[in-house]
């Protein structure tokens, strides 16, 4: 065995669970101790400083620097009290990530040179000036244009990591547009706030607000740090470019909510202890469903908190993970052949009254509501079915859709046989019916008995990207290492323009004379049939039904670079200027960023293989095959001719097999550089993504069928890299 690899197998073959003392106090006893929550507010803000900060929250009224400069001056005295020494604005720029720059709390009293005292201002809370230029802006802002803002985001609590106080940020332009994931987020959600209140409204006229709820299950798979450490393509692009399945991986489906192992019970305990600190409520863990994969999952919150504490709780598992002497990837396919990993976002929406908007009620009104609501999301699904798979799409996650218990990447949303039997009635039922709410009870669709059919007899597809569980959707197409923002800020646009259109249709029919629960009715039956395309209980996985969504009119495009145009379509376009989310501009120039981190992943990507390739596989084969060469002639000198003939065959087949699979590399990786040059003198983003898709990745299954079939071959002792059996089983 090499040497740097049998040193990393035998170092995580040692390993021992680093011990994580169990707390003395019950969770709800230490939850939220690093966050300014209300708990906190109540003791070092003014209540009347509390109550208009809790409005604003709430309500989304504006507030005045007065009130920042209180905020702050609470905010200061917790924080010092806590510990800190500086503070930060944390913000989500376009890297899938979340950015900070630390200024401590210190300022001259005084003349500069004097003594120093604790500052924090109104001013520093609510806004500060990173550099824009340096973080991708899609051509918004130019080197020698670096002013951008971050403002205070009140509606996310702050929370301190060791010594710094963080604040949640929006992160804009000088000029006004969004530079991270957050600001069209805020807007998506305010936007479907509005909308679907107005909705609300034509059944319960008490309805002032409705919440969009979010709960994440975050898959991901824990690799020993030595073995990491021993993967150059693990350590530069958080995936195997390649490696040789194991002869036992998932096929027994074993590890599935199977015993935890220790070390990972551990790494498990203490990422627990630290997310109640900071208020996000883990309630799941458990064994995944390939070696060394794992979940964890809160208790669903707002969308907006909730994405913030999912960021917050990878950076978490990040740092935890080496403590533990783990490497954690979030990466959407690590391993070739076994499960890749996703971040099912389950989706609802609620009123300030305690309804749920997708549960079925106990009275024909709540029902007609909650068909309403269903039938909208149907019809916003699949008017922008493509837009929808743009918002999860990445160059990682084109490796996970489609493969080993993940989503096709065509978007269908699974109902279940008696949900779909109630809307087929629904379009059935006649035109001329006229109806209304009592009516509608008595119609016998069902629709009274909804919450017991969904409660105990839903079946789950786990086929499919947008499946309806009971009373939420959850959007599984999503990847790991995605920002939710992105796919939550397109969900919930989609459904609030489709609510807005949905509103003004009663609003003409009623003005025409018709009665309000015959207009509402008429227009849900036409959406339930012109979304019936998008309605699909079947297998995703299946050949059939890739060509059945081809006739229904579905996007069923696989290139990375060609679906992002979906953000940039006119209907796109005009559906975010319709709810004032993003501009055209802003859409255009985060494709550019799109495109330019599409091709930039997949050009590391295709120089770790190259490297890989020449610099540590084709040497140990070639010495390989010198030893084969060398055990030939030693046959040769010893035996006689035939005899030496018979015994060498075997060698001096390996011998001939080895050298193809070294040419083949070597053809193939100077092909792929060659590709590579001629894409990187393309000028305009889009086309070099499309030019790194379609004439450089296509090299990397090549590359490595012939590096893995070689692995096969290598003696075990000489071959440089930790192998999946290793990377996948010791834990």
């Amino acid at each position: 065995m090499s040497s740097l690899r049998f040193k990393a197998v035998e170092e995580a073959s040692r390993r021992l669970p680093v011990e994580v003392p169990i707390p003395k106090e019950l969770p709800s006893e230490y939850y939220g101790k690093y966050v300014f929550n209300k708990k906190q507010m109540a003791k070092y803000l003014s209540k009347e400083t509390m109550n208009l900060l809790l409005e604003a929250t709430d309500k989304g009224a504006t507030l005045n620097r007065d009130i920042a400069e209180h905020v702050a001056a609470g905010m200061k005295m917790w924080a010092i009290e806590m510990g800190a020494t500086h503070y930060t604005h944390w913000f989500q720029p376009l890297t899938e990530g979340t950015a900070e720059k630390h200024d401590s709390f210190i300022d001259y009293v005084g003349k500069p040179g004097e003594d120093i005292i604790e500052s924090f201002s109104g001013k520093l809370l609510a806004q500060q000036e990173p550099d824009a230029s340096s973080f991708p802006s899609g051509g918004i802002r130019n080197t020698f244009e670096a002013r951008g803002y971050t403002a205070w985001d009140p509606s996310s609590p702050a929370f301190i990591i060791e010594d710094t106080l963080c604040i949640p940020t929006v992160f804009i332009s000088y000029t006004g547009e969004a530079l991270d994931y957050k600001t069209p987020l805020l807007k998506a959600l305010s936007a479907v706030d509005k909308a679907a209140v107005e909705v609300c409204r034509l059944f319960d006229p008490n309805v002032n607000k409705v919440f969009s709820y979010l709960g994440w299950e975050q898959e991901y798979f824990l690799v020993d740090r030595a073995l990491y450490d021993s993967r150059p393509d693990l350590n530069l692009t958080d995936r195997t470019l390649m490696g040789h399945t194991s002869a036992k991986n998932q096929q027994l489906e074993d590890h599935y909510f199977g015993a935890i192992p220790p070390r990972v019970a551990a790494f498990m305990r203490d990422i627990e202890y630290e997310a109640y600190k900071y208020g996000i409520p883990l309630k799941t863990r458990h064994n995944e469903v390939a070696p060394n994969q794992f979940e964890l999952a809160p208790i669903f919150g707002e969308t907006n908190l909730s994405v913030d504490e999912n960021l917050l709780v990878m950076s978490l598992m990040e740092r935890i993970a080496l403590k533990h002497n783990f490497k954690v990837l979030m990466h959407e396919k690590p391993f070739a052949g076994v499960n890749g990993s996703g971040k099912h976002n389950n989706w609802s929406l609620g009123t300030d009254t305690g309804v749920g908007l997708f549960t079925p009620g106990k009275t024909a009104n709540q029902n007609l509501q909650f068909v309403t609501f269903l039938a909208n999301t149907l019809v916003a699904v699949y008017k922008h079915n493509a837009l929808l798979k743009a918002s999860i799409m990445s160059a990682n996650n084109a490796h996970r859709l489609g493969a080993n218990e993940a989503p096709p990447a065509i978007i269908s949303v699974f109902l279940g046989s008696q949900i779909s039997a109630v809307l087929d009635k629904i379009v059935e039922s006649s035109d001329d019916d006229d109806i209304t709410v009592d009516e509608l009870k008595e119609m016998r669709l069902g629709i009274s008995h909804i919450p017991q059919v969904l409660i105990d007899n839903t079946d789950r597809n786990r086929t499919s990207p947008f499946a309806f569980t009971g009373n939420r959707f959850e959007f599984r197409a999503v990847g790991s290492s995605a920002n939710c923002s992105s796919a939550m800020g397109v969900l919930n646009a989609v459904v609030a323009a489709q609510l807005l259109e949905f509103k003004k249709e009663v609003d003409e029919k009623m003005q025409n004379g018709i009665k309000k629960e015959t207009a509402i009715f008429d227009i849900i039956r036409q959406y339930l049939k012109e979304s019936k395309p998008i309605r699909f209980d079947g297998n995703g996985y299946s050949d059939e039904w890739k060509e059945e969504a081809k006739q229904r009119g579905l996007d069923c495009e696989t290139s990375v670079p060609l679906i992002f145009d979906n953000y940039v379509s006119e209907q796109t376009i005009a559906m975010y200027e319709k709810i004032n989310v993003l501009s055209a501009r802003e859409l255009h120039a985060r494709n550019e960023v799109k495109w330019d981190t599409y091709t930039k992943k997949i050009q590391i990507e295709a120089r770790v293989l190259g490297d890989l390739s020449m610099n540590h596989i084709i040497p140990v084969a070639t010495q390989y095959q010198s030893v084969l060469l060398d055990n030939l002639y030693k046959m040769r000198a010893v035996f006689d001719e035939e005899k030496a003939k018979k015994l060498s065959k075997e060698d001096a087949t390996l011998i001939e097999e080895i050298a193809e699979h070294i040419s083949a590399i070597k053809t193939n990786v100077d092909e792929m550089v060659e590709a590579r040059k001629v894409a990187n003198k393309i000028d305009i983003e889009r086309e070099k993504a499309i030019a790194y898709h379609d004439t450089v990745e296509p090299f990397f299954e090549v590359i490595r069928y012939h590096v893995d079939k070689l692995e096969l071959i290598i003696d075990n002792q000489m071959w440089p890299l930790p192998k999946y059996r290793e990377l996948l089983f010791i834990s």
